[in-house]
């Protein structure tokens, strides 16, 4: 699945020749056959991972408003053992971090040892809608793709393996899933009028994604672009793209020096005797 989905490096990309209704001949029904099997093993990796305390994952999950980022978390990730996922949501940032560089709070949000670490939205909303909205000169929106870049290289020397994935919606899917929103009462607190907004600024968006997917998807943290039309083929997808991953970090179970006779006799249950001895 890597294979099929990377970003190539140095090149120049564009969203408009990957196809959002792209199932690269997987069939619902066996992806649902799998899903069991492969969440299974995920949470198993992941286990070790937490154990081995060495090594660590950061998930970067962007992507158009829609476009699926949280229920990738839910059906993907929501099975794993809490005590070594994070997940970080970057929204607009608060006064105190604005007073510092841009990646500040990123660093400060990056997985620690045996943690799997999942950004929903990411570094790079500061060279996409900074971009597109002009909230930083030209200048300075150009040099943080060397800066990502640099930063992410900091990351891979720490033990952090990069998976960073973009969820690529259809403009006419967007436009469906805001309108079931809107139909739906229960969803109406997922509902934010800015989402039509933003739509009138699709092309700038998706120009912007080309420029980031080309100058920051190097070999040791690539790109991977997941077709998002089918929800149900972007979990397969990215739960195969984690799984790749982990699969090739095989993180193993420690193994201390523990004196297992010794410690096995001192469980063994007390002869009658003596018990009934030490309670008269």
């Amino acid at each position: 699945m890597r294979d099929l989905l990377r970003a190539p490096a140095g090149q120049p990309f564009s969203l408009a020749e990957v196809d959002p209704r792209e199932r690269h001949g997987v069939r619902k029904r066996a992806a649902a056959g799998q899903l069991e099997d492969v969440l299974a093993e995920l949470k198993e990796l992941q286990e070790r991972l937490w154990a081995e305390q060495r090594r660590a994952v950061l998930v970067v999950l962007q992507g158009m408003d829609t476009s699926g980022k949280d229920g990738t978390i839910e059906h993907v990730m929501g099975g794993l053992n809490p005590q070594g996922v994070r997940v970080q949501t970057f929204k607009a940032p608060t006064p105190e971090e604005l007073r510092h560089d841009f990646l500040w709070r990123i660093r400060r949000a990056a997985p620690g040892p045996g943690q799997l670490g999942i950004f929903n939205r990411s570094h790079y909303e500061d060279v996409l809608i900074a971009r597109v909205d002009r909230l930083a000169p030209d200048d300075v929106i150009e040099r943080r793709y060397a800066k990502i870049n640099l930063f992410e290289a900091e990351l891979a020397g720490r033990g952090v393996r990069l998976l960073k994935v973009m969820l690529h919606i259809s403009f006419e899917e967007q436009r469906r899933r805001l309108v079931a929103r809107l139909k739906d009462p229960d969803k109406h607190w997922k509902f934010e009028v800015a989402d039509i907004d933003k739509r009138a600024q699709w092309s700038d968006y998706q120009a912007a994604y080309d420029v980031a997917l080309a100058r920051c998807s190097p070999p040791d943290a690539p790109w991977y672009v997941v077709p998002a039309d089918a929800k149900w083929y972007r979990n397969h997808a990215v739960s195969q793209l984690l799984l790749e991953t982990l699969r090739e970090m095989a993180p193993r179970y420690p193994r201390p020096r523990l004196n297992v006779p010794e410690l096995l006799r001192r469980l063994e249950p007390e002869p009658a005797a003596d018990a009934a001895a030490r309670t008269a």
